[in-house]
C-alpha cells in the first residue's frame, strides 16, 4: 500500500531480489546475470540510459528492517574524523577525462578519456543486538558498493576480488555481461542500545556544529534587536509617554512624535478585506507550523521518511481552518466592514484555491515527464476533498464565533479628516522601509535553509527538528522586533499607514527566501531541462507563499498589540 508521504515526495517502495535470513551469512552470491548484445538496438539504448544516471549521479535507497541501509567511508580529508554515512550509494561511477568524479568513488587510474563502471557487487554488514528474551534487533546496516567485471572461478561460480572493475564498454565480441552479486555478514553489537540506533547516521557528519553556528549566530541578532526595542520601550518610548502626559491636552501646538498621529492611528486601512483575509491565512500557517513541530520535537515522526513531515503539515493546516476565520472575522469586523460573507468565502478559498491551482499545474508538468513524483488522480481529488470538506467548514466556524464577537475597541478615536503626511526620508519611504523588515530575519534562519532545502532536493534525511524549533522561534522573535521597530520609526515621523505596511515589513521575508532558493539552484543542484526548473520553482514559490503568510501575521500581530499598548497610556483629546 502506498501511503500519503511516499506519494507526495514521489517515493515508490518495491521489494528487492537480495535475500537475507537472520545470522545468515552469505559470500559472493549471484542475484542475476545481465548480458547486453550490441546487435540489438534496445539493449544499446538501454545500457546508454545506464550510462546516463552513472554520469548524473542517480542514487539508490535502500531500507532493511524498516532502518534506511547506509554507505559509511573515511574522510579523505581528516584520517582522524568519523566515517562519513549516507543513506544512499550510487549507480556507479562516472570519471571524467581529466580523472575527476562527483561522488565518493575511488576511480581507477583512467586519466585521458570518460570511464563508465557500475557498483554490481554489494557488501552488507547488518550489526544486530541480542535481547534478554532470547531475540535479536537489527542496529544498523551497512553497505559498501564495489565494482568487478565478469570473472568465474573453475567450479563456475562468480568472484567477487578479482581487483578489475566492470566498465561498462563492449568487449570485442560485441557483448557485455554483468553479474550482479552480494555478500552478507553479521556482527553482534553490545554497545549500542535499540532506541539510540539511529545515532551513527545522525552524527556521522558535521551538520549539528554547525546548527549550533548558526543558532549562535541567530541569538547575536536576537540579543541586538532585543537591545534596541529594550532602549526603545524602557528609555525612548517611557520619556515620551510621560512627557506626552504633562503636556496640556488644549494646546495642540506642543504635541510632536508618534503623539501627533493619535487620531489617524487606528484609520481602517485600504484593501481592509484582502488584508483580514491574509491575516487570517498567516493564523492558520503560524498554528500549523507550531504544532507540527511541536509533535517533531517529542519524537512522535519517523526520522526515515521524509513525507511524514509533510503530511502532517498537511493535516495540521486542514484542521486549523477555525483560526483562520475567527482572525479574519475579528481584524475585518474592527475595520467596520459589512460584508462578512465574502471575507469567509474569500478566507477559505482565496490562499488554498492559488496554492492549489500551482500544485496541480506543477502535477501536470511531472504527469508529462513521466515523474513518479507525480501525484496520483485518486490522491489528488483525496487532498482536494480535505480542504473542501474539512478546513472550508471549519473556517466557516471559526469566521462564525469571529464575528459574533464585539468590535475591537480602539484606545484613540479616529478623526474625521485624514491628517497630512509629511515628506519622508528614504528609509521610512513605503518600499526601502518595506524591504528593510526582511533583511534581519532572514539573516536569523539562512542557515537553516540551507538544511531544509538540501533534505527536499537532495533527498537527505532531516532529523533535527529541535534545531529546527529553536530556529523558528528566534525567527518569530525577530519578525516581532524587526517590526516594532519601523512601526515606531514610521509613527515618529508621522506616517499612521501601518496595517498594511506591518505586514509586508515582516513578510518580505519570503523575498529574501526565494533569492536564497535561486541561490541553492545554481550553487548546489545540478538539473537539467525545463522541467526541472519549472518544478523546482513552483515548488518553491508555494513555499514562500506560506513563508511570507507566516511572517507577515507575526509582523502584524506584534505592531498591532504594540500600537494599542502605547496608545492606551498616553493623554489624548
Amino acid at each position: 500500500m502506498v501511503l500519503l508521504p511516499q506519494v507526495l515526495f514521489g517515493d515508490r517502495y518495491h521489494v528487492s531480489k537480495y535475500e537475507i535470513e537472520w545470522l545468515k551469512a552469505e559470500s559472493c552470491k549471484e542475484l542475476c546475470t545481465k548480458t547486453y548484445d550490441n546487435s540489438i538496438p534496445s539493449e544499446s539504448v538501454y545500457l546508454e540510459a545506464i550510462k546516463k544516471i552513472v554520469a548524473q549521479d542517480y542514487q539508490q535507497h535502500w531500507v532493511v528492517d524498516n532502518m534506511p541501509v547506509a554507505w559509511c567511508t573515511q574522510s579523505s580529508q581528516d584520517s582522524n574524523q568519523k566515517d562519513i554515512c549516507t543513506t544512499s550509494f550510487p549507480v556507479g561511477c562516472y570519471i571524467d577525462k581529466n580523472g575527476q568524479t562527483q561522488s565518493r568513488c575511488d576511480p581507477p587510474n583512467v586519466a585521458g578519456k570518460e570511464y563508465y563502471y557500475l557498483l554490481n557487487h554489494i557488501e552488507i554488514t547488518i550489526e544486530y543486538k541480542k535481547m534478554a528474551d532470547g531475540t535479536g534487533r537489527v542496529i544498523a546496516v551497512k553497505i559498501k558498493p564495489t565494482s568487478h567485471a565478469s570473472s568465474k572461478d573453475e567450479a563456475g561460480k562468480e568472484m567477487c576480488d578479482n581487483g578489475n572493475a566492470l566498465s561498462l564498454e563492449y568487449d570485442a565480441a560485441g557483448k557485455l555481461t554483468v553479474p550482479y552479486t552480494y555478500s552478507v555478514s553479521w556482527v553482534q553489537n553490545t554497545k549500542v542500545e535499540w532506541a539510540s540506533r539511529w545515532d551513527y547516521l545522525l552524527n556521522s557528519s558535521n551538520q549539528v556544529n554547525v546548527q549550533w553556528y548558526s543558532i549562535l549566530n541567530s541569538i547575536v541578532i536576537v540579543l541586538f534587536l532585543s537591545g534596541m526595542v529594550a532602549m526603545i520601550l524602557l528609555r525612548t518610548l517611557h520619556r515620551d509617554i510621560a512627557r506626552y502626559n504633562q503636556l496640556d491636552p488644549e494646546d495642540p501646538q506642543e504635541e510632536f512624535g508618534w503623539k501627533l498621529v493619535h487620531g489617524d492611528v487606528f484609520r481602517p486601512p485600504r484593501k481592509g478585506m484582502m488584508l483580514s483575509v491574509l491575516i487570517g491565512s498567516g493564523a492558520q500557517v503560524f498554528m500549523m507550523v507550531t504544532v507540527t513541530l511541536v509533535v517533531s520535537c517529542l519524537g512522535f515522526l519517523y526520522p526515515g521518511n521524509r513525507g511524514f513531515l509533510l503530511s502532517l503539515g498537511v493535516v495540521m493546516y486542514v484542521c486549523f481552518g477555525s483560526p483562520a476565520g475567527y482572525f479574519a472575522a475579528r481584524i475585518y469586523k474592527s475595520f467596520g466592514g459589512e460584508k462578512w460573507k465574502s471575507n469567509v468565502l474569500l478566507t477559505a478559498f482565496f490562499v488554498p484555491s492559488i496554492v492549489f491551482s500551482v500544485f496541480f499545474i506543477l502535477n501536470l508538468v511531472l504527469w508529462g515527464e513521466g515523474s513518479s513524483s507525480a501525484v496520483p488522480f485518486g490522491t489528488l481529488c483525496g487532498v482536494l476533498a480535505l480542504w473542501i470538506c474539512v478546513s472550508v467548514p471549519l473556517t466557516f466556524v471559526g469566521a462564525f464565533f469571529g464575528f459574533r464577537k464585539p468590535a475591537i475597541t480602539f484606545p484613540t478615536q479616529t478623526n474625521q479628516i485624514p491628517r497630512h503626511i509629511p515628506p519622508q526620508s528614504f528609509y521610512t519611504r513605503r518600499v526601502p522601509g518595506i524591504l528593510m523588515g526582511g533583511v534581519l530575519p532572514v539573516g536569523s534562519v539562512f542557515i537553516q535553509l540551507y538544511f531544509i532545502f538540501n533534505s527536499i532536493w537532495a533527498h537527505q534525511i532531516y532529523y533535527m527538528f529541535w534545531f529546527l524549533f529553536i530556529v523558528f522561534l528566534i525567527l518569530v522573535i525577530t519578525c516581532a522586533e524587526t517590526t516594532i521597530l519601523l512601526c515606531y520609526f514610521h509613527l515618529c515621523s508621522e506616517d499612521y499607514h501601518w496595517w498594511w505596511r506591518s505586514y509586508l515589513s515582516s513578510g518580505s521575508t519570503a523575498i529574501y527566501f526565494f533569492l536564497y532558493s535561486i541561490y541553492f539552484y545554481l550553487e548546489r543542484l545540478q538539473m537539467e531541462g525545463a522541467a526541472s526548473l519549472f518544478i523546482f520553482f513552483g515548488y518553491t514559490f508555494i513555499m514562500a507563499i506560506y513563508f511570507f503568510l507566516l511572517t507577515g501575521f507575526v509582523g502584524f500581530l506584534s505592531c498591532f498589540f504594540f500600537i494599542n499598548k502605547i496608545y492606551s497610556v498616553v493623554k489624548t483629546d
